[in-house]
């Protein structure tokens, strides 16, 4: 994921973690079952030789995106160039088997217990730090990303390009070949490490993408309308259970962390500072009572949320929650 690599020493996001972390004590990923999750993740990033699979809608998005950075290069890529530097991380990072990567992706490597509700109102309630087809992590390129916008691979691809390509060209403009100045493009992708991108690369200049047309902007996840603290908000409600595209990251054993309840994401701002909203409706999540997430946009997940009971929110696009 995304300019998280000082997450590899976790704590554990369960009952006896939280109780070791208060004594001090800070268990290693391979506490929880004897895997070294690091070692599991970067095996993941290989990926299968099969044909490689991409969202239609989600490419047509990376495609726009590409032409609008290289218009803007300093080095002379072409939108062709830039749209298969954009994509290379993709499949490392999220869909090792080479399916199209779904764009509701969560993150299930991190599970520090500051990322869990602190009483515990039930089991789904964990932030995932990294969101999306680029796992777009709080700490470091998605900080200003709710988890609404880095599912939405329309503002995730238009997030994405034009660093990729800024980078690209920094290290061509400092002498790197062009090797070299890919891999510096792809720094923040800890998938990428072991030059599986760089694979990725070649195959795409060389076999191109096969589109599934099953996989849309949002990865299943829908578009809603909330009413929450007396205003409107254009909310997502991320399902994971209804993911489209590779949706291994979904299942419970698939890494350390916990898989989420369903919940709604928006922005919302309060005293001049704009947070992203996290908010879990009872119903979904099994809580006595809707439970909410705040974090200050511009800042880490790991660095300290807000978590409260739900103040109300109403769902008014399908009438759920207090309507």
């Amino acid at each position: 994921m995304v300019d998280n690599r000082r997450s590899r020493g976790r704590v554990l996001g369960v009952l006896a973690a939280v109780a070791a972390t208060a004594a001090g004590g800070v268990p290693a990923a391979a506490d929880v079952d004897g895997r070294d999750w690091d070692e599991v993740r970067m095996q993941r990033a290989q990926v299968a030789s099969a044909p490689l699979q991409f969202g239609s809608e989600p490419l047509a998005q990376v495609r726009a995106a590409a032409e609008d950075a290289a218009a803007e290069a300093s080095c002379g890529l072409d939108a062709s160039e830039v749209t298969d530097l954009t994509l290379a991380p993709t499949w490392p990072e999220v869909s090792g088997d080479g399916e199209a990567p779904s764009p509701m992706t969560l993150s299930r490597y991190d599970d520090q217990s500051s990322l869990l509700d602190p009483q515990q109102r039930a089991e789904g309630l964990f932030f995932n730090p990294g969101v999306g087809i680029w796992q777009l992590d709080s700490a470091g390129m998605g900080a200003q990303d709710t988890a609404a916008s880095a599912v939405d691979t329309g503002s995730a691809a238009q997030r994405v390009a034009p660093q990729i390509v800024q980078r690209y060209c920094s290290a061509v403009a400092g002498g790197s070949a062009e090797q070299q100045a890919r891999a510096a493009a792809w720094q923040p992708w800890h998938a990428c490490d072991e030059g599986a991108c760089e694979d990725i690369y070649q195959r795409l200049t060389s076999e191109g993408v096969t589109e599934d047309p099953n996989v849309t902007r949002y990865g299943g996840a829908e578009q809603r309308t909330c009413s929450y603290e007396g205003a409107e908000y254009d909310c997502l409600y991320i399902d994971p259970d209804a993911a489209q595209g590779e949706n291994s990251w979904s299942e419970p054993g698939f890494g350390p962390a916990p898989v989420p309840a369903p919940f709604y994401s928006f922005e919302h701002t309060e005293g001049g500072t704009t947070y992203e909203v996290r908010y879990w409706a009872a119903e979904d999540s099994g809580a006595s009572t809707d439970v909410s997430a705040l974090r200050p946009l511009g800042t880490d997940a790991r660095g300290g949320l807000t978590w409260s009971s739900g103040s109300g929110m109403c769902d008014t696009t399908a009438g759920r929650g207090a309507c």
